[in-house]
């Protein structure tokens, strides 16, 4: 069953990137349903399309002039791009050019349509469009991708997700010269899932070089299965800076790179629980500009104290802070209470998986995630 998404219609030509499993094909064919495809992950348009580039401008000179125009898995060959502008310019078309990563199109070299194309993204499920479908237990065991929330085994899907992810995002685009290197790399990066990034630790447990984790790292970030989140870092001299966190984009990815076990671990659901959160943020960044960007904070007189996440817009600052404990305790409080003098803030939040809002003397809010959530679906995050 097709579940509407929140990524809005374009009303110019775009490029629309998102992991393997997103739905981007789905969404399109929903969205613009008289638009001429070309899929690219045919295997025979591919192949013709890679023996004679020239059909593809021939195609593009038999669309009705302003038509939507689709090129779905367009980073399997780059060079089309320079056609795309061509009939951009000459005949108004409009472009949705679809793919999972810009990597290969950064590595091209090609014409990047200087501007004329947007950039959009799409994400995992967030709970508004699920609704009450949703569920807070099946989303920290499953995920929330769409290619596993349609999947009649959910489990199975799961487990599978990384040996799809090698074979048509790693393998198929030849993105790693060793791809075993990268297999093995793939269960140790899913266990820096919501860590500070150390790529020199990260590089000792995997056998592998600095610059070779440094390369596999910006693979996953490219290829949007992971982000980097920075800390937030306010005329700080270069020797304070502190390094990045990461967080892997859904759950079920988690799991399928860790290759774990059937049933979530106890010690495993709080981090879940916080990368959920973190992709929830960044979700609604990207679909309703909740937020310019998102950090976490951490003071640089301390290495305990931290807020998981700073919301920043316009100069003003939202702190929120993960907890998966199922009762308030004041020691949640200690970072946000550290933060408080932070120029700009104008709220702070504990989210947790579930009960009654509570708010401390101090103004420390405590909220559901079902609530926060909510909160970022209605822009009422901000006070």
């Amino acid at each position: 069953m097709y579940v509407p998404r929140l990524l809005a219609p374009p009303k110019a030509s775009c490029f629309l990137f998102g992991p393997r499993g997103t739905g981007k094909s789905m969404w399109l064919r929903q969205t613009l349903p008289d638009a001429h495809v070309i899929d690219l992950l045919r295997e025979a348009e591919y192949q013709r399309l890679l023996a004679d580039p020239g059909l593809f401008a021939d195609r593009l000179r038999a669309v009705r002039p302003g038509a939507w125009v689709v090129v779905d898995e367009v980073q399997r060959l780059p060079n089309l791009l320079n056609e795309v502008h061509r009939f951009m310019e000459e005949k108004r078309l409009h472009f949705v050019l679809c793919g999972s990563s810009a990597r290969k199109l950064k590595r091209a070299g090609v014409n990047l349509l200087a501007g004329r194309a947007l950039k959009r993204s799409m994400h995992p499920f967030v709970p508004e469009e699920l609704g009450e479908r949703f569920d807070l237990a099946d989303a920290l065991q499953h995920g929330l991708m769409p290619v596993v929330w349609d999947s009649p085994d959910r489990e199975e899907t799961v487990a599978a997700y990384a040996q799809l992810y090698l074979k048509e995002e790693i393998q198929a685009e030849a993105l790693v010269r060793n791809l075993p290197g990268f297999a093995r790399f793939l269960p140790i990066a899913a266990l820096c899932h919501g860590q500070i990034l150390n790529i020199s630790n990260t590089a000792r447990e995997a056998g592998v070089s600095r610059t070779t984790v440094a390369g596999y790292l910006d693979i996953l970030e490219e290829t949007l299965v992971g982000f980097r989140l920075h800390a937030y870092e306010a005329r700080l001299r270069v020797r304070e800076r502190k390094l990045p966190k990461w967080y892997w984009c859904d759950p079920g990815i988690v799991r399928s790179m860790k290759r774990a076990p059937c049933r979530l671990a106890p010690e495993e659901r709080g981090v879940f629980f916080e990368g959920l959160v973190a992709q929830t943020i960044r979700a609604y960044r990207d679909y309703r500009k909740v937020c310019d960007e998102f950090y976490y904070w951490a003071p640089a007189e301390s290495a305990t104290t931290e807020v998981d996440f700073l919301l920043a817009r316009a100069g003003a600052f939202v702190a929120v802070e993960v907890k998966s404990g199922r009762q308030f305790d004041q020691g949640w409080c200690r970072g946000l209470r550290a933060v408080a003098p932070l120029k700009g803030l104008c709220r702070r939040l504990i989210v947790c998986p579930a009960g009654p809002a509570l708010r401390t003397e101090d103004g420390i809010e405590v909220v559901a995630f079902a609530d926060f959530a909510s909160m970022l679906a209605s822009d009422t995050v901000w006070p």
